[in-house]
């Protein structure tokens, strides 16, 4: 039987550094939940990587997924005996290792050393952002990303997709950078909703919610000069906003309309650090979520709304067409009158536009984690 090989680099770095996970992390978290019980843990840097014993492998995937804070000392232990044992060389015929997250593998010489050592890699790609809206991202990242995305395809045994659209933009740069397209498989990403008891209203008035980190693709400046509009239209009964996310990178001017647009005080609401269950709590109440993404590898917060039956207003993106279907009403990113016309119908308390939504959302079939890994463990098997 071959070994699984999970490298885990990501989330212990960041569990160390005390930072909560990302929409990638919580992927990560669901392999080693999936696949940890049989596995063993790898962790790279620059290029160099160890796997580590089956009993340290347990107690890093243990700390992984407890989310465990206080064991920072013995997380970095382990990653400090990991990095001493990068230089020793260990074979592991047969063996395929699962990288779900796209850090560390820019450096060539990571999966190149993995298939010398007789171990399959197989990468699973989120989107291809940073090479086709490079002006989205911070300055290098499209580099390196670039990197990555080349790096896979020369030497990964398989690859991963989340959606078909992102597996039509990895086609597409294959065959600009006349590099091969390794087989692939698609298989969408589960919402991570967790089914809870319906919360009390957080908000009395009518709101909506904006959910991701404050960063220039997803659009919030746009949604922010549509709420001042908002407010000018309809004073105090215009309809609150939440911002639920981080602030990101490049989004001085949504700071500077979050902190200095008077209009927008006591309207539009920042939650920057939420807990699943405030998170919950806002979504289920929500007249709905907007979703303006100018690009989305996949979009998470989609599924997760729909599966909460909360209604969407999003871009009109063919991931969101390939993961929603009909369901949500689709605008242009840059459509502000039709974003306002929209949203004001949506506020009503009897608004037909969202009764609709909320018939056509019964018929939503939400992405499961059993059927990705379904999908998943059958193309592991045609590479074994």
């Amino acid at each position: 039987m071959s070994l699984t090989l999970l490298d885990v680099s990501r989330l212990l770095d960041r569990l160390t550094k005390g930072q909560l996970p990302t929409g990638v992390d919580r992927v990560g978290l669901e392999y080693v939940r999936h696949y940890g019980g049989q596995a063993r843990a790898v962790l790279s840097e620059s290029g160099f990587s160890s796997v580590l014993s089956p009993r340290n492998s347990a107690r890093v995937f243990d700390i992984i997924l407890q989310q465990n804070f206080a064991a920072k000392f013995t997380a970095q232990k382990l990653i400090v005996n990991a990095a001493c044992r990068m230089l020793r060389r260990h074979n592991f015929p047969d063996g395929i290792l699962l990288h779900t997250s796209h850090s560390g593998i820019e450096r060539s010489r990571y999966l190149r050393t993995m298939r010398q050592r007789g171990i399959q890699p197989v990468i699973l790609v989120h989107d291809l952002i940073p090479l086709t809206h490079a002006e989205y991202c911070r300055p290098g990242v499209d580099a390196t990303h670039r990197n990555r995305i080349h790096t896979a395809l020369r030497y990964a045994s398989g690859l991963i997709m989340n959606s078909q659209a992102t597996l039509d933009s990895l086609a597409a740069e294959a065959k600009r950078a006349n590099l091969p397209l390794p087989p692939t498989v698609v298989a969408h990403l589960a919402s991570g909703v967790i089914p809870r008891p319906l919360a009390p209203r957080p908000l009395p008035e009518p709101y909506f919610v904006m959910l991701g980190t404050i960063e220039p693709r997803k659009n919030h400046w746009f949604i922010l000069h549509v709420w001042r509009r908002l407010v000018e239209q309809l004073g105090a009964s215009a309809p609150k906003l939440v911002v639920i996310g981080r602030r990101g990178w490049e989004c001085e001017n949504v700071v500077d309309m979050l902190e200095r647009c008077r209009p927008l005080k006591g309207v539009v609401m920042e939650e920057a650090h939420c807990s699943d269950g405030q998170l919950h709590a806002y979504l289920q109440h929500a007249q709905a979520l907007l979703f303006p993404s100018f690009v989305e590898g996949y979009g998470m917060p989609l599924a997760e709304a729909l599966a909460l039956k909360v209604p969407v207003l999003a871009s009109d993106l063919d991931v969101f067409h390939e993961i929603a279907d009909e369901i949500p009403d689709y605008l242009d990113p840059l459509d502000g009158p039709g974003w306002l016309a929209s949203i004001r119908a949506y506020a009503r308390p009897d608004s037909p536009e969202r009764a609709e939504q909320l018939i056509r959302i019964e018929r939503f079939r939400e992405p499961t984690w059993a059927d990705h890994f379904e999908r998943v463990d059958r193309f592991l098997e045609t590479l074994r």
